[in-house]
C-alpha cells in the first residue's frame, strides 16, 4: 500500500482496534482526532465520512471505509496479513469469529456502555442483564476450540481487536466488579501475551493507556481528546 492512510480517531474507542491493526502491519499512518466532547462525530464534516456518526473511519486510496470489522478485514485482505487468505481452508472459521467479535460480543457490550439508547425505563436493570449476557459470551469463547487465534503467538485482526473489548468491559459501563479476567483463564492469558506485543505497546503509549492495558486495565490519559 502506497499511499498514505489516515484514521479518525478518539482515545480508547473502537478506533484503537484499527490503530493496533495498522502498528502491526507497520504502515504509514497519520490520525485526525475526533473530539467527543463537542460531539465531533456528529459534525457535517465527519458525517460526510461515516453518515452513522460512529468512530472510527480509516481514509484509504479507495475512499473512507467506517465499521471496524470492515477496516480491519479491508488492511488484513489488502496486506495479505493478520488473517488467512480468501482461499485458505481457516478462511471460514477467521470469518465466523471476526463477525462475532462485532456482531455478538461488541454490540452486547454497547447495551453495557450506552443503556439509556436501547431503552426509555431501567438502564440499570439493563446493564444487570447484559453483565449476565457478556459474562456468559466471554465464557464460550473462553471454551471455544475452533478460536485458534486466541492462543497463536502471531498477530491477528481478531487479537487486534478483542484486546480493546476485554480493556472496557474492564473499565467501562457503571459498575465493573462484575468483571475479573481469571474467571475466563484462556482470555486472561491472551490480553497478557498480546498486550506484551510491540505494535500494541505504541498504541497503548499513543492514547495513554498505560502498559497493561488489557489484562490489568487503568482510565486512559490520553495526550489528547477524551475517551468519553
Amino acid at each position: 500500500m502506497t499511499h498514505r492512510l489516515r484514521l479518525h480517531y478518539a482515545p480508547d474507542n473502537a478506533s484503537l482496534c484499527v490503530r493496533i491493526a495498522l502498528e502491526e502491519l507497520g504502515l504509514p499512518y497519520e490520525t485526525a482526532l475526533v473530539d467527543r466532547s463537542i460531539r465531533a462525530q456528529k459534525s457535517d464534516a465527519y458525517l460526510a465520512l461515516n453518515p452513522n456518526g460512529l468512530i472510527p473511519v480509516l481514509e484509504t486510496p479507495d475512499g473512507p471505509i467506517s465499521e471496524t470489522a470492515a477496516i480491519l478485514l479491508w488492511l488484513a485482505d489488502r496486506e495479505g496479513r493478520l488473517m488467512p487468505g480468501p482461499q485458505a481452508s481457516e478462511r471460514g472459521a477467521a470469518l465466523q469469529w471476526l463477525f462475532w467479535l462485532s456482531n455478538t460480543l461488541h454490540a452486547t457490550m454497547r447495551h453495557l456502555f450506552y443503556p439509556e439508547t436501547y431503552t426509555r425505563s431501567d438502564a440499570e436493570a439493563l446493564r444487570e442483564t447484559t453483565r449476565q449476557k457478556l459474562a456468559a459470551q466471554l465464557g464460550l469463547l473462553n471454551a471455544a476450540h475452533s478460536a485458534t487465534w486466541l492462543d497463536s503467538d502471531d498477530a491477528t485482526i481478531h487479537g487486534c481487536y478483542l484486546g480493546p473489548l476485554l480493556r472496557w468491559a474492564g473499565l467501562y459501563g457503571g459498575d465493573t466488579t462484575w468483571f475479573n479476567l481469571a474467571r475466563w483463564p484462556r482470555l486472561q492469558t491472551f490480553a497478557a501475551r498480546t498486550e506484551m506485543r510491540p505494535a500494541v505497546a505504541r498504541a497503548a503509549l499513543a492514547e495513554g493507556l498505560g502498559p497493561t492495558p488489557f489484562s490489568s486495565p487503568h482510565p486512559c490519559n490520553p495526550p489528547e481528546g477524551s475517551a468519553t
